[in-house]
């Protein structure tokens, strides 16, 4: 493997060493977001075989407290892992498939929500994390056609 430059530098001015394993856990994530952490011990084991599995999952955790990683936690859904860019932007999580999309955010300035609750709480709110949810569009259309494509005495009835 051939370390990124941008990736060593990352690392470097986060005030972390630089190892090979921590290296491989980043390549893996600048190649591939929003992976769930078994997917990312997969696809970094199978391009970096002189990682462990526990190797990786301490790196996610060391790489996300110095947020160089983004941990996601949908509700009710596993945790996915993304780099963290520094950008602002939020994320859609499809209901059928589980698939995970990027949503740039329309303020630009985080936090992009009204903070005033939390503010008259005392609370200095610095960040926001807004998660949509719906049906994506291939999902979307095989509902559609699910219904249609059903006989009228297969449906449920209307209530």
């Amino acid at each position: 493997m051939t370390p990124s430059p941008a990736s060593a530098d990352a690392l470097r001015g986060a005030g972390l060493r630089v190892t090979p394993p921590r290296l491989a856990v980043l390549d893996t994530l600048q190649r591939h977001p929003h992976l769930e952490a078994t997917d990312v011990v997969r696809l970094t084991r199978a391009q970096h075989r002189g990682v462990s599995v526990q190797g990786v999952y301490d790196v996610l955790r060391v790489l996300a407290s110095a947020h160089l990683v983004r941990r996601i936690q949908p509700a009710h859904a596993v945790a996915r892992y993304e780099l963290d860019l520094g950008d602002n932007h939020h994320h859609v999580v499809c209901r059928g498939c589980e698939v995970l999309v990027d949503v740039p955010c329309v303020v630009g300035t985080a936090p992009c929500v009204d903070t005033a609750g939390a503010s008259a709480l005392g609370f200095e709110v610095d960040e926001a994390e807004v998660i949509y949810w719906g049906l994506c569009p291939t999902c979307r259309d095989r509902a559609t056609h699910q219904t249609t494509d059903v006989p009228s005495t297969h449906r449920k009835e209307q209530v």
